[in-house]
């Protein structure tokens, strides 16, 4: 995998359904080396730290090849590299639509550590989106269809700091052995009722270490609920 573009951006703020909103979703590429650092990258930001940024989503990642089943879901839209917010746009050299889920989505799992320029990264979870992607994309509906799809991108966090730059390769240095994929846990989370398939799955989720306490917790109440009903 290589880095097709590297895109930042910085808070702003717009008028949306007749009121103001801050939002950084409006990211462009940037030419040179950028430096990587534990919250986010130089020259980027966020508008709500509350939801946004932080060690556990100081980058986020988007596939390139998912750009092509949107501009057939969204004839005639201009999608430059950033478009979805994304920090990462990667070239996987995967082909370019995968039926029911993206490639990336489906081969990376939480726990994965990657070198990419002289940083290193590690997945910590899937990318669910809020109101302000509609924002960018002008629609309510982009949202639903965005998580629906299945083509959320992965937020890493930033294991050792240093500098980027488009075209660097993003090498896998190593594998979460409770293989979870950041498509499964997508699945799970949206899942409206867990069965043993699903139990099974989130107590491998539960055992990575990288994945936030806040989608922990969240899976542990699941548990109790379908073990309440069972």
């Amino acid at each position: 995998m290589k880095l097709a573009s590297l895109n930042t951006g910085m808070p702003r703020k717009l008028s949306w359904h007749g009121r103001m909103v801050t939002t950084a979703i409006f990211k462009e590429p940037v030419g040179g080396r950028v430096a990587v650092r534990k919250l986010n990258l130089d020259g980027d930001g966020q508008a709500d730290l509350t939801v946004h940024g932080g060690e556990h989503k100081a980058v986020y990642c988007y596939s390139l090849g998912q750009y092509d089943f949107w501009k057939k879901e969204l004839p005639g839209r201009e999608l430059p590299m950033g478009m979805f917010g994304e920090n990462f746009t990667i070239d996987d050299g995967g082909p370019a639509l995968l039926g029911g889920q993206g490639l990336l989505e489906e081969s990376v799992h939480l726990g994965d550590r990657f070198s990419v320029g002289t940083a290193e990264v590690v997945v910590t979870q899937p990318r669910l989106p809020c109101y302000k992607l509609g924002v960018r994309f002008g629609s309510d509906d982009m949202v639903k269809r965005f998580l629906a799809s299945g083509r959320t991108g992965f937020y890493v966090a930033v294991v050792r700091e240093g500098e980027v730059g488009a075209g660097d390769e993003m090498k896998v240095m190593a594998r979460e052995t409770n293989a979870v994929t950041v498509s499964e846990i997508t699945r799970l989370y949206v899942a409206k009722r867990y069965g043993e398939a699903e139990i099974h799955a989130v107590r491998r989720a539960l055992r990575v270490a990288e994945l936030p306490e806040s989608w922990k917790e969240y899976f542990r109440e699941r548990m109790r609920q379908a073990g309440e009903r069972n």
